[in-house]
């Protein structure tokens, strides 16, 4: 991305890309001084509406964006994002900011230590906003809507829905509060936000960011650290700075980079849905206008099966959260009058499993990932929508249909991206997936470029909230 021109009015910064002001902090256009008081600004003014933080870190952020000012005008920056403002979701460890992973369980509890993915962003110069709302345990049915911190709301309607559990960290970013959010994806959590919210989003291939100092796993190896962001460019630039090899990570070491095709049209499979579980018109529409897009692009698109076993992964698919859930809970005596109303019967599912049934759903998943590397040595890429329903309202649960299409990555480990495609004839986002083979981060990522620079925005971002009534969040 060029230099930018004249710096634009303090109200404007806000609106601007992570890769835009690393730019202009570059050029001197601006600072991240100037960039962060506008950004905490803008999070004063829509907060009351949407509710997407859990803790706010604004006298952090501001020193912080002090220190890396003093960089940039020495000529020592710490990388080129140092001073660019995010938010971290809250099942995410911070050093100094509770991390209460939406839970009164956890509502104490400060950690002494960054997780790795942290120690990674500070060492770039990431300025931390604060901790993004989450669903309880990160295992909530399709919403941000907990006893500790309440309900996040979508910033492009709020009656609506964000979706997921990394639905604060996507509302902060479709309002303009940080360019980016680092959040994590167990089963959509990431996808399903930006697709609701208008944004792009990456779930990793699984190792590709490594852990370590992190919350207990409840969900084995499904659940990985995961950017969204306005921007495709952008969810490069924060993911590669916090990807890579740890040797305390095992899943870490080795992840490929798994080229796609080049010197022909991409093979793309599009799989509009998976067993018999509906998906709403609007969404099928705007899915099938993304892939006349592609099409568009100069990709053979092809309709036909669902390339798995898709009976198998929905019978397993429940098994690995309610089992981690029940192992959780199982340290606190008094936890079910302290969690959310949904959670005692994922328990007492989780203590109906024994280690016969988990074993046989890490062996269906491992069949699973075996089925789709077979498909990808014959196509590139699997293209499907996010999410089967419109966002409903932001207090109620996801209908069943809702979650199926995003799991099945997480349970093999592959990468898959969201991205916006046409919205609803209310304006509403909708988003598609594009799912890759293991280690396929870089080159989806490329792909989804090539999406974005015919059909997406260029480096401003329209408010969301400027139509919406004033006022604060239920």
């Amino acid at each position: 991305m060029p230099p930018p021109g004249p710096g634009p009015a303090p109200e404007e910064l806000w609106r601007r890309p992570a890769r835009w002001l690393a730019a202009a902090y570059a050029s001197g256009a601006t600072t991240p001084t100037d960039v962060v008081e506008a950004v905490i600004a803008r999070a004063e003014e829509v907060e009351g509406r949407i509710n997407a933080f859990a803790y706010r870190a604004f006298d952090d952020a501001r020193r912080a964006a002090a220190d890396s000012t003093q960089r940039w005008r020495r000529g020592t920056p710490l990388g080129p994002h140092d001073g660019v403002p995010l938010t971290v979701k809250d099942n995410i460890p911070v050093a100094g900011l509770p991390c209460a992973w939406g839970s009164r369980l956890y509502a104490d509890r400060v950690p002494e230590r960054d997780e790795l993915c942290v120690t990674r962003l500070r060492r770039a110069g990431w300025v931390i906003l604060g901790k993004s709302n989450v669903s309880e345990f990160t295992l909530g049915l399709g919403n941000v809507s907990t006893l500790l911190h309440g309900t996040t709301r979508n910033p492009w309607n709020t009656a609506l829905t964000t979706g997921a559990s990394t639905g604060g960290g996507a509302a902060a970013v479709a309002a303009g509060v940080g360019p980016v959010a680092l959040g994590t994806d167990g089963g959509g959590s990431i996808r399903w936000p930006a697709s609701y919210c208008g944004l792009a989003a990456l779930k990793p291939t699984t190792g590709r960011v490594a852990r370590h100092d992190g919350l207990p796993v409840v969900l084995h190896d499904l659940e990985v650290v995961a950017p969204v962001a306005r921007t495709v460019g952008d969810l490069a630039a924060l993911l590669g700075d916090v990807a890579g090899p740890d040797p305390r990570d095992r899943r870490s070491l080795g992840v490929p980079d798994t080229p796609l095709a080049t010197g022909r049209p991409l093979r793309i499979r599009l799989v509009d849905r998976f067993g018999d579980y509906p998906v709403e018109p609007e969404i099928s529409a705007s899915l099938a206008a993304a892939a006349n897009r592609l099409t568009g692009l100069g990709h053979l698109v092809e309709t036909g099966p669902v390339p798995f076993d898709f009976a198998r992964f929905d019978a397993h698919w429940r098994t690995i959260g309610t089992t981690g859930l029940a192992w959780l809970m199982s340290g606190h005596e008094d936890w079910r009058e302290r969690v959310g109303d949904i959670y005692p019967p994922m328990v007492e599912h989780g203590r109906s499993l024994t280690a016969a049934d988990y074993l046989a759903a890490l062996d269906a998943f491992r069949d699973l990932f075996a089925e789709l590397a077979v498909f990808f040595t014959g196509t590139d890429l699997l293209l499907t929508p996010v999410a089967g329903a419109m966002p409903w309202a932001a207090d109620e649960l996801a209908p069943p249909y809702q979650r199926v299409f995003t799991g099945i990555a997480n349970a093999t480990g592959v990468p898959a991206v969201s991205l916006p495609g046409p919205p609803s004839a209310a304006g509403v986002p909708i988003g598609f997936q594009l799912i890759g083979p293991y280690g396929a981060d870089r080159a989806l990522l490329k792909v989804a470029h090539d999406y974005e620079t015919a059909h997406g925005w260029a480096d401003r971002w329209p408010d969301p909230t400027g139509h919406l009534p004033k006022g604060t969040a239920a």
